[in-house]
């Protein structure tokens, strides 16, 4: 059975950064190679989820090593970058977040369908599942083009 988007991407504009790389990390914890999202593309408090996405790079840190000769993006690498992209998401629809630190609490229903080479955009969707006041849960998905790479559900909450 096919894949079905968690969003329809169709209406939203990939081509425009709105949350610079810069920006994201003055309020999200993770710091020098794991400061891993490189913006926002989609952050609209009407809509119920927020569209990040991750430059895939032949000199990338990781890239020598995992795999040598042939740069795999790894698995537990998306599945971070994805639960920073609804960090960012969560923080920005609560007051007083300034000085919260969100930990990530459960991954669940993870697969990983392709593998991810440079270069590439990978583009994460991340959409609310549940959201309280200390705690939310966002089902995501990875892309690369028109594929689903991998998909899970993140959840995370202040501690």
């Amino acid at each position: 059975m096919p894949l079905v988007p968690l969003v329809d991407l169709a209406g939203v504009d990939l081509s425009r950064i709105v949350v610079p790389h810069e920006q994201l990390y003055r309020e999200l914890k993770q710091q020098g190679n794991f400061a891993l999202a490189d913006g926002i593309l989609h952050l609209d408090p009407g809509t119920d989820f927020v569209v990040g996405f991750k430059d895939i790079e032949r000199d990338a840190w990781w890239a020598a090593d995992h795999i040598p000769g042939r740069p795999i993006f790894p698995g537990a690498l998306m599945i971070e970058t994805s639960a920073q992209i609804a960090t960012y998401d969560f923080l920005q629809r609560r007051e007083g977040t300034e000085d919260l630190f969100i930990g990530f609490t459960g991954i669940d229903a993870t697969r990983f369908r392709a593998v991810v080479e440079p270069p590439c955009r990978l583009v994460f969707v991340c959409v609310i599942a549940r959201l309280r006041r200390s705690m939310f849960t966002y089902k995501v998905q990875g892309s690369v083009g028109a594929d689903i790479v991998f998909e899970s559900e993140i959840t995370g909450m202040a501690i």
